[in-house]
C-alpha cells in the first residue's frame, strides 16, 4: 500500500489520483475472486480490510451519492476490496457504478477504482472485538 502517496500530475497534468487500478485489472481481481473460490466462505481468514484514508477522499470527492465495494483477488493472491463511486438513478432506482473512463476503452488511463486495502489478517487489530 502507498500510505505516503499524494495526489499528483499525469502527463496532461491532470490532476492524478492515488491508488486506483484500471477497470481491466479489477474485472480480473474480481473474476478471480468467482472462479478461484466461488464461495467466499473458503476464505475463513477474512475477517476485514483495512482501508486507506485517501481512498474515502478521493472517491467522495468525486460527488458519489454511495459506494460500492467489490471484492477480488490480486496477482499476488490477497484479498482486495475495489470501492467505486456510484449515482443514484431515480428511474431505475439503482446506484449506478461511475466507472465511464476505460469502458470500452482498454487504452484509458485512469477508471477511478480505488484498491490500496489490506486484508485482515495481516493487517488486524488484534484487540478488537470484532476478532473473536
Amino acid at each position: 500500500m502507498s500510505e505516503e502517496a499524494t495526489t499528483g500530475n499525469n502527463a496532461n497534468g491532470v490532476a492524478k489520483k492515488v491508488n486506483t487500478i484500471p477497470l481491466i485489472e479489477a474485472q480480473r481481481w474480481a473474476k478471480r475472486w468467482t472462479k478461484k473460490e466461488g464461495n467466499y466462505n473458503k476464505h475463513h481468514e477474512l475477517h476485514a480490510f483495512l482501508i486507506p484514508k485517501v481512498d474515502l477522499i478521493e472517491v467522495l470527492a468525486e460527488g458519489v451519492d454511495a459506494v460500492r465495494a467489490y471484492i477480488g483477488i490480486d496477482d499476488h493472491g490477497v484479498e482486495k476490496l475495489m470501492i467505486v463511486g456510484t449515482k443514484y438513478d431515480p428511474v431505475t432506482k439503482i446506484y449506478v457504478d461511475m466507472i465511464t473512463v476505460g469502458v470500452g476503452n482498454a487504452t484509458a488511463e485512469q477508471d477511478d477504482i480505488y484498491d490500496f486495502t489490506r486484508p485482515c489478517p495481516t493487517d488486524c487489530d488484534p484487540s478488537s472485538p470484532l476478532l473473536t
